[in-house]
């Protein structure tokens, strides 16, 4: 199947399609914009690998022990898996509506909503946290420069937080709103900068671990690399969630591949690259750090219960010196900052393309005639996350945190039925020949059925008050009523445009299908 050469202008709302594509249509991006390697930059910023690190480090060494790097690994393998389905799905149909679209192509109207309501909700939370952790670092980076406790305890001044967590989501809204071009200049800068300060932090965790200076260090060993050496499911399932959440966000180089140099292979490649790339990180990051202070619950051990949720903050000093310690910070911020910048573009281009085949009000179909991108839709995330976080801070802090816990139900959900949408779509093809009947079939099946499997466990986690906050509601764990009811909500929010758009629930709009031609590489 190929994409249609007629594109439409800057500022149209795009209507009508050729039968013959299936109902795809064009959405007038600004193509050509990104080639290779600022793809997968941008896939790379959007996870925020320094971030996720000093987050989620401590809280995967409590849950599995020196198996930690274990873990990191048996979370990458679904992921490249779901992003082989990615791949074939995109060199077929390259659109910007991605997960949306393809599951709409294999399952029907329905299904195709849901997911694409799946991917806009769980943006939505995880663009709020990212401002939230930016402006914490913001204040704390503050407080290291100028060595003043008092700049530093500005975070912990509630009004002061949110109009600075509200103007960083502003400046990220507006550097989306001017295009792909000007997101990837600040991107190549902002991702170099994290990886080479995790090199630097690798080769100076692994030196203070050879030099002894610490008592809790450990001696490499090939068995942290083992995942079945972990002691129980229970902790297993727990830390593979957390390394999933860890490798979020790669799927940000098939959104953009509209506007991408060679749309239909470019952002497939792109992801891939951007996946090795975090994995290798993660897994340096992960074993260096244990080598240097263990994964003990005490000192500077990583599964200490008092630094585990900012591990870096713990390691800056003692690891690289007060001097080279705040590079660390520095990267915390860049991380968040251009993570929260990047994060955007799947939002927004998921709302123009369900806009543009009528599954979403008319006026998000429209692109800005000058930058060429989904302005309105743009304009709405940065709006929706500013007013999420707003509220949710002030009424209470204990669900926004749980909300955040409630993001994993979201990543399974729409990852795991874009993979089955990929072994549904090319049923077709996968007697035709072996590297059709693995690359679209059982890799992407494994991928979701393991995602499923996660889903399922977590949602059976979350039932339980003592997950997330600790908080219930009628004595249910308020993570699964926040996780379900955000799932429901886009139940009615479906059944409410089913009303307004009949013809796309109809599947008069975009078609589902098998196609008869697949671009091979």
């Amino acid at each position: 199947m190929t994409q249609l050469d007629a594109r439409p202008q800057a500022g149209d709302t795009v209507r009508g399609a050729d039968p013959a594509d299936g109902g795809v249509r064009g959405k007038g991006l600004g193509g050509n914009s990104v080639g290779l390697m600022g793809s997968a930059v941008i896939g790379i910023s959007t996870v925020a690998p320094v971030y996720c690190l000093t987050s989620t480090l401590g809280s995967t060494a409590g849950e599995v022990g020196v198996q930690m790097p274990a873990v990191f690994l048996a979370g990458f393998l679904p992921m490249l898996l779901v992003a082989f389905a990615y791949r074939e799905l995109n060199k077929a149909m390259p659109d910007c509506g991605t997960s949306f679209t393809w599951t709409v192509k294999a399952f029907g109207p329905r299904v195709g909503w849901m997911c694409g309501w799946g991917l806009v909700i769980a943006t939505i939370i995880v663009l709020s946290n990212l401002a939230g952790v930016a402006t914490s670092y913001f204040w704390l980076l503050a407080g290291e420069i100028t060595g003043n406790s008092s700049i530093a305890a500005l975070d912990d001044n509630k009004p002061v937080h949110i109009v600075t967590c509200l103007a960083l989501i502003a400046v990220a809204t507006a550097i989306s709103y001017r295009g792909m071009t000007a997101t990837k200049g600040i991107q190549y800068a902002l991702v170099g900068l994290q990886l080479v300060v995790l090199a630097v932090f690798v080769a100076m965790a692994v030196q203070k671990a050879h030099s002894g200076e610490f008592a809790s260090s450990l001696d490499f060993s090939w068995s942290w690399l083992n995942p079945f050496a972990v002691q129980s499911f229970a902790a297993f399932t727990a830390g593979l969630s957390l390394s999933i959440f860890m490798f979020w966000g790669w799927d940000t180089c098939l959104t953009a591949n509209e506007e991408t140099i060679g749309s239909e292979k470019t952002p497939g490649r792109a992801a891939l690259i951007a996946m090795v790339v975090l994995v290798g990180s993660y897994l340096a990051t992960g074993v260096a750090a244990q080598m240097a202070v263990g994964s003990g619950t005490s000192g500077l051990g990583l599964a200490n219960p008092g630094t585990s949720d900012n591990v870096f903050a713990a390691l800056a000093g003692p690891v690289m010196g007060p001097g080279l310690g705040i590079l660390l910070f520095v990267a915390v911020l860049a991380s968040a900052a251009a993570s929260l910048q990047t994060t955007f573009i799947p939002v927004a281009r998921t709302v123009l393309a369900m806009s543009t085949y009528e599954a979403l009000p008319a006026s998000y179909a429209r692109v800005h005639p000058r930058f060429r991108t989904p302005g309105k839709a743009t304009i709405t995330a940065g709006v929706a996350t500013g007013v999420f976080y707003t509220v949710m801070t002030l009424v209470s802090e204990h669900v926004l945190v749980d909300t955040i816990y409630a993001l994993g139900l979201m990543i399974c959900f729409y990852y795991a039925l874009t993979a089955f949408a990929c072994a549904w779509f090319f049923r077709a093809d996968l007697t035709r020949s072996f590297r059709d009947l693995v690359f679209k079939g059982l890799f992407p099946g494994i991928g979701g059925i393991l995602l499923t499997a996660v889903f399922g466990k977590t949602l059976y986690d979350m039932w339980d008050p003592a997950y997330g906050s600790g908080s219930a509601v009628l004595g249910v764990g308020s993570v699964f009523v926040i996780g379900v009811g955000l799932l429901l909500l886009g139940v009615v929010l479906m059944l409410v445009m089913q009303r307004r758009s009949p013809s796309f629930f109809r599947g008069e709009v975009l078609t589902k299908e098998t196609p008869a031609l697949v671009v091979e590489d």
